[in-house]
């Protein structure tokens, strides 16, 4: 059983909180936040400890791995304290916001060895992850087209959008970047992004871009659009589209049941599923199962901190396309 400390306990904190109580081969050891009262409040409900010092829980022996669920900016430090102190690390994407200091993370968790997981858990959807395996055994033979639409019901609150300007590409889409790269087995080399600020200045007071469309060219040739908007009124909008020159593959939405309704009215379905929590909690489980697997087999975890950099290096590029209008050429 791995002993876990989970450092953040807010937004996303007791998502994972629950998957590690949820798994009988894992153990909520502490939760540490800077505001002791929200790692109260995670541990009333889910057990542990609670501190507001991260030295207290890593210089538990019990611990075998740090979850951290911090704001991006917070991530760096607590991956290299993380590291030198011997645990394994979980860490929510992005690694950071910051290209050099994910470089010095990595430098640190290459000295230390330490197994290092970035959590994009969309590769662990189960459609998504059937989409790639047909993808793989030749289904569509090579694939030349790859449409990905990834929508949000609404924008995240101002002082989060604050926090993270241009949060659209490097916490939004930067999902969709690592998928490209992992359903094509390629990389990007050229990008093309648009913005606009769609919504009203009451919902996005920062007028930071909240609908996006990119378009990327990968090195095999295949093109790639990606499309993303806070102002999915209809629910959580999450397809993609790989078309090939034997054919095409879709992963669908996802509904709480496939019931549909017949009636003088005409024909009625469940609605969408309403956010990212509902629509991938079976992901973020499997993640999870996936992360303490690859830590008991000591093996390195399935998406690991090169996944993470690349993902990171698309955003940068993206954005900076987006502030020019010109394409960029993505470094390898």
């Amino acid at each position: 059983m791995i002993g876990f400390c989970l450092v953040g306990g807010g937004f996303i904190g007791p998502v994972h909180a629950a998957n590690i109580v949820a798994n009988p081969r894992a153990r909520l050891r502490w939760v540490v936040d800077v505001d002791r009262a929200a790692a109260d409040k995670l541990t009333g409900k889910f057990g542990g400890r609670a501190t507001s010092d991260l030295d207290e829980a890593l210089a538990d022996d019990a611990v075998g791995a740090v979850m951290i669920c911090t704001p991006p900016r917070t991530h760096g430090p607590i991956i290299e304290r993380a590291a030198r102190a011997g645990k394994a690390v979980f860490c929510e994407k992005p690694i950071d916001l910051d290209l050099s200091r994910v470089d010095a993370c990595g430098r640190v968790l290459a000295d230390t060895g330490t197994p290092f997981y970035v959590a994009f858990n969309r590769r662990f959807d189960p459609s998504h992850r059937a989409l790639c395996d047909a993808i793989r055994a030749g289904d569509i033979g090579r694939t030349e087209m790859l449409v990905v639409s990834s929508r949000d019901p609404e924008i995240s609150p101002p002082d989060y959008v604050a926090a993270m300007p241009f949060g659209i590409f490097y916490d939004t889409m930067i999902h969709d970047f690592d998928m490209l790269r992992w359903l094509t087995a390629d990389e990007p080399v050229e990008i093309v992004a648009h913005t606009a600020c769609m919504l009203d200045e009451r919902t996005n007071p920062h007028h930071d871009p909240d609908t996006a469309m990119v378009m990327l060219r990968m090195a095999g040739g295949a093109l790639v659009h990606v499309n993303s908007s806070f102002r999915a009124v209809y629910g959580y909008d999450q397809r993609i589209e790989a078309f090939g020159e034997r054919g095409m593959l879709i992963s669908q939405n996802r509904q709480p049941t496939t019931l549909e309704r017949y009636g003088a009215d005409g024909i009625r379905r469940d609605p969408l599923l309403r956010f990212f929590i509902e629509r991938y909690a079976e992901s973020y489980a499997l993640e999870l199962d996936a992360f303490i697997a690859a830590i008991e087999a000591r093996r390195p975890p399935a998406i690991g901190f090169e996944d993470g950099r690349r993902a990171l290096v698309i955003a940068e590029a993206a954005v900076t396309s987006a502030k020019s209008g010109a394409p960029v050429a993505i470094p390898r």
